[in-house]
């Protein structure tokens, strides 16, 4: 009878251990979130994501995701300040503004476009840099990124603000209507409009591509002209890393997908409306250096740009660079 009555307060003492230890355990590793919310630009910052957009919509994916695509990077770096995004895929520049803005509140976990900016002219004098001079370069955006690059690129090639001229417009369509009027004028166009403004007219070539101008303008530092990253609001991340890691294996499989098939990811793009037509888009998707690069890489190729538009103008980087905890 004791040895009945031990035996029952061992059980039961082992079965307050065993719901202890599960407490614990759920406790530790948190809850997952009923959805995971990414914003993207429409562009071809959002290219690489599009089969992930369409595995998700089938229920293909590990974990439910919610995806906003937006116009203008204002609206989603709002939107991350706000909470209501957990991942956005951002301009590079925005997210060190958005990283300022929020006090580090956001981190960086990889970079997604790579330079997508080509110098494009039916003048087929131009076959460098050093070509330039005394030239008028088209382009849209004084202050911005797109001038930055050009100029950072310009100066390391020994031209100086007197070399050369500059044409401003408020729309990259103005840039390639103004080459489609006089051919031998020379513009600075991103994807997809070089594509679309090349088979409109033929008489029209890309003379420059600004992603290997600017690689041999930095030589053997690491640095890449980069257009686009993706950042996780860091509270979202010390929650749900698992989740994150998860998100960057499913980002570069999209990548890699779209790129092996860019014919499914020009129907993609079209029905997504990032693109009006599929023949430009099919043109365009090889063109956008579309990647995705984590870790020490990506650190290094972001870093070193941040800086050099933190140099042409600290409001680009808002106000500083950003910390080393900008990059997970």
């Amino acid at each position: 009878m004791e040895r009945r009555q031990n035996r029952k307060h061992s059980l039961g003492r082992l079965a307050c251990i065993l719901l202890l230890i599960t407490a614990l355990l759920a406790g530790c590793g948190g809850k997952e979130p009923e959805s995971v919310r990414v914003g993207s630009l429409k562009g071809p910052t959002s290219m690489g994501i599009l089969f992930l957009m369409e595995k998700a919509q089938q229920n293909q994916t590990d974990y439910a995701y919610a995806f906003h695509m937006a116009v203008g990077a204002d609206e989603l770096l709002a939107l991350m300040a706000k909470g209501e995004l957990d991942i956005a895929l951002l301009p590079a520049n925005a997210a060190a503004v958005l990283y300022q803005k929020t006090e580090g509140g956001v981190a960086v976990v990889d970079i997604n476009t790579l330079s997508v900016l080509y110098l494009v002219t039916g003048d087929e004098g131009i076959k460098s840099v050093e070509d330039l001079r005394g030239r008028t370069i088209c382009l849209t955006g004084k202050g911005t990124t797109p001038e930055a690059a050009l100029k950072y690129i310009l100066e390391r090639n020994g031209l100086g603000e007197n070399d050369y001229t500059l044409e401003y417009k408020s729309e990259a369509t103005e840039v390639a209507a103004q080459l489609a009027e006089d051919s031998r004028g020379i513009g600075l166009l991103p994807q997809p409009f070089v594509t679309a403004a090349l088979l409109q007219n033929e008489n029209l070539q890309v003379a420059l591509d600004m992603k290997e101008e600017w690689e041999k303008a930095q030589g053997e530092s690491g640095s890449a002209l980069v257009t686009g990253v993706t950042v996780v609001r860091r509270d979202f991340l010390e929650e749900n890393e698992d989740v994150v890691r998860d998100f960057l294996e499913e980002h570069g499989d999209s990548v890699r997908g779209i790129l092996e098939d860019p014919g499914t990811g020009a129907a993609l793009a079209v029905e997504s409306g990032i693109v009006a037509k599929e023949s430009v888009a099919l043109e365009a998707i090889p063109k956008c250096n579309l990647v995705c690069i984590t870790g020490k890489e990506m650190k290094e190729a972001l870093s070193a740009y941040l800086e050099v538009l933190y140099g042409f103008n600290a409001e680009l980087t808002g106000g500083s660079v950003p910390e080393e905890d900008f990059y997970y």
